[in-house]
């Protein structure tokens, strides 16, 4: 047997082993998302579907059967009071900047209880970038607050004190982690902040940024007290298979807001079509819990392998998730490097490139990308992305099928013990615990 032969058996069973540590994980999370699927269904015959709300409209899309069922299906599972799901927002930060454009006005203040918001909503707050016609150029008033004692714990007396003090309209809540090195946040915990904001200000708006984190709990945001929340279906709740677009849910005042920033005033939510993908989009959500469960699995797997070989991992692996986010610390941009390029070489698509760090839209760091998808930027596919800054964090999601994982996994190991980056007595004393 060639020694390359060799190396492959051994990674292979090491990264095999590690897969059977979490069989019960994944069994336990099985049986969660079939009541999942079994929702999803449900209200799907209730509603009705058949293929006659596959069809598209043209032009401005009046009371098009297809967008109305859509948004009766995302509304119900959400437990929401209405939600539009449209083609038109290019992405999730697009839904996102709708429903702040849309509800707040000037001298309007807007806290974000999440400290520093992910980097594409910087330019949309007025962080970054001048005259663009940001929030705070419309003449918005932005304050934050980091709210973790440390990344796992919520200072709530801090927040108290702190709303006490602050006048605001809306309150913005990042669920996911985003670009930085703490838990995402619960449902729970978004519970809790909710309320103690709606008990200082009864009036205020609680909006969630649920990217990343539909269906991953037992529940969603809306029942929790969130008054409005909004995603992209580019992530979990496409299955895979949506093309483009994004959702706003919640109060049905907040919701037309939104909207009438989308469309304009006086169309709002009444408008807008499909394309053609109404057939893909009630498909997608008919996916999405069998593929955020492999989704998850996936983040499992990465973490304990990541885990085994020395590096710090967030979350660790086997423990409670709230969004499909797994982040590992690497600590050396050459090493993000080679992570990145060995993913994009076991990808289905553009496997063949190779990864540099480049500056894309909306983002203040040079990114490096792994992102072979068959959806552009799509992450619920396999991909795995970091900003090329300091402590060099790399954060992956996303694995339709953990088959694609291991393969990208025993590939990596591969190029990490070819570089002497990991040492083969590794590889066996943890095969043999």
């Amino acid at each position: 047997m060639s020694q390359e032969h060799q190396n492959y058996k051994l990674i292979k069973d090491f990264v095999s082993s590690a897969e059977r540590e979490l069989c019960q994980v994944f069994f336990e999370r099985a049986n969660q998302f079939e009541s999942k699927m079994k929702n999803i269904l449900e209200i799907y015959q209730e509603e009705r579907i058949c293929s006659q709300h596959f069809q598209s409209s043209t032009g401005i899309g009046h009371e098009d059967i297809s967008r109305e069922k859509i948004d009766k299906i995302f509304a119900k599972l959400f437990k929401a009071e209405t939600a539009a799901v449209r083609m038109q927002f290019v992405s999730g930060t697009h839904a996102i900047s709708s429903v702040l454009f849309g509800i707040l006005r000037p001298g309007d203040c807007m806290i974000s209880l999440t400290g520093k918001p992910y980097d594409t909503l910087e330019e949309v707050i007025g962080l970054r970038g001048q005259g663009q016609g940001s929030l705070l150029e419309f003449g918005v008033e932005y304050k934050e607050i980091d709210i973790f004692n440390s990344f796992s714990s919520l200072n709530y007396g801090q927040i108290e004190s702190f709303l006490k003090k602050s006048k605001c309209k809306l309150v913005f809540i990042q669920k996911s982690c985003g670009y930085t090195w703490r838990h995402s946040l619960t449902n729970k915990q978004i519970s809790k902040l909710c309320k103690l904001v709606h008990e200082i200000h009864p009036q205020c708006i609680c909006f969630i940024d649920n990217c990343y984190g539909e269906l991953v709990e037992d529940t969603e945001p809306i029942i929790h007290g969130a008054n409005i929340i909004a995603g992209s279906l580019i992530k979990n709740l496409g299955g895979t298979i949506v093309p483009t677009g994004g959702y706003v849910a919640g109060d049905a005042k907040l919701v037309e807001l939104a909207c009438c920033r989308l469309t304009s005033p006086g169309i709002g939510s009444r408008a807008g079509i499909n394309f053609g993908l109404g057939r893909l989009i009630f498909q997608g959500l008919f996916l999405s819990p069998q593929m955020i469960n492999q989704a998850l699995n996936s983040a499992d797997l990465v973490a304990l392998i990541f885990q085994k070989i020395g590096f710090e991992v967030l979350p660790k692996p086997g423990t409670y998730r709230s969004d499909i986010i797994q982040a590992i610390q690497l600590k050396k941009p050459e090493l993000v490097k080679l992570v990145c390029q060995s993913f994009q070489n076991s990808s289905p698509v553009d496997s063949f490139l190779n990864v540099v760090p480049s500056p894309i839209t909306g983002y203040e760091s040079n990114l490096l990308m792994s992102g072979g998808t068959f959806v552009e930027g799509s992450t619920s596919e396999f991909t795995a992305d970091a900003p090329l800054r300091d402590p060099y964090n790399i954060f992956v999601q996303g694995g339709s099928h953990i088959s694609h994982v291991k393969i990208a996994l025993i590939q990596l190991l591969s190029d990490l013990l070819k570089a002497n980056l990991i040492q083969k007595e590794i590889l066996l004393k943890n095969q043999n615990l």
